[in-house]
């Protein structure tokens, strides 16, 4: 019985010419990152620091976001790339087995996490205003709501997807479970888009759409627990005191962050097939999310700056 099962079968970008297409997935990635931008201009304005400072700091946030979840996904999940494609790494392009426009397929929260920390460190070198752990205090806020729309954007692209259920509430991924070949295959339609659109449509091939499990819609459950994380990150900010402690918000945010994505992984297939169960039954994915963990008790809990916060 499935009569909650919801199919999950999208069109996931706009075809523009050729293998050229603008991806929803992409257009998430823009409104995380405008929307992080009037974040952290109100808070500039806020705390009356000089807004010329702000158009760096986006630049700075969004290569780091963009190059550090690009490599962090290449050397903690997909370290073949490196030898068997290298241009990929770090080009929205397919060389190998005929050139073609992918975009970046693969990005790595943890990646990014580090791309950031690291750039603001690089940042706060060159424009010398305020604080090294005042900057990553107010910048976690954006990027937590930044969170909400990329994980978003992996649901409209089938990817990252949870675990089979038996649940009634699950979510069957057609476009993960057959590919563009074997839809076209099993259809018998060529163009795989119309062959796709049959599945869901068509009570000729409702068997096809019945072959596929039913799964945990992991990629909502992350999103829609990181809106709580950037609402009590906020509240923290804006309504308590912790926001002048330095370190506090940091620390703050990798702790629900990375506790959030820690959870999720149980429902969440993993990313690197035999390391399912990698170390003590936990994934990739869940390793690499406790050093962040401890790291922001420490900020939470233990810091002290050693010179005030400007």
């Amino acid at each position: 019985m499935h009569l909650l099962t919801f199919d999950w079968n999208p069109t996931t970008g706009i075809d523009i010419i050729g293998n050229f297409k603008i991806h929803f997935y992409s257009l998430m990635w823009i409104v995380a990152f405008l929307i992080g931008y009037r974040i952290m201009k109100y808070i500039f304005k806020r705390e009356n620091v000089a807004e010329e400072n702000l158009d760096p700091l986006f630049m700075y946030t969004v290569l780091a976001t963009m190059l550090g979840a690009r490599l962090g996904h290449v050397i903690f999940y997909q370290t073949e790339l490196i030898f068997q494609d290298p241009l990929s790494v770090i080009l929205p392009f397919k060389f190998v087995g005929g050139f073609e426009f992918t975009g970046f397929q693969g990005l790595a929260s943890h990646g990014a996490a580090i791309g950031i920390i690291v750039s603001m460190y690089l940042y706060r070198k060159k424009y010398n205003y305020k604080s090294l752990i005042w900057i990553l205090d107010r910048i976690v806020i954006p990027v937590a709501s930044g969170a909400v729309f990329i994980r978003m954007g992996n649901f409209i692209n089938s990817e990252i997807i949870g675990k089979v259920t038996d649940s009634n509430l699950g979510v069957r991924f057609v476009q993960d479970y057959y590919s563009k070949r074997a839809i076209v295959r099993e259809t018998g339609i060529t163009d795989y888009k119309e062959a796709y659109a049959a599945v869901t449509n068509n009570p000729k091939f409702v068997h096809l759409l019945e072959a596929i499990p039913t799964r945990h819609a992991a990629q909502l459950y992350e999103s829609f627990c990181y809106i709580f994380v950037f609402a009590i990150l906020w509240f923290f900010y804006k309504k308590t005191n912790k926001g002048n402690q330095p370190g506090f918000l940091f620390g703050l945010f990798l702790v629900l962050l990375w506790t959030v994505r820690f959870f999720v992984e149980y429902v969440k297939e993993a990313q690197v097939v035999g390391r399912e169960d990698w170390i003590l039954g936990l994934n990739t994915g869940q390793i690499l999310s406790i050093p962040f963990i401890l790291i922001g008790l420490y900020f939470m809990f233990s810091y002290k700056p050693k010179t005030a916060t400007k």
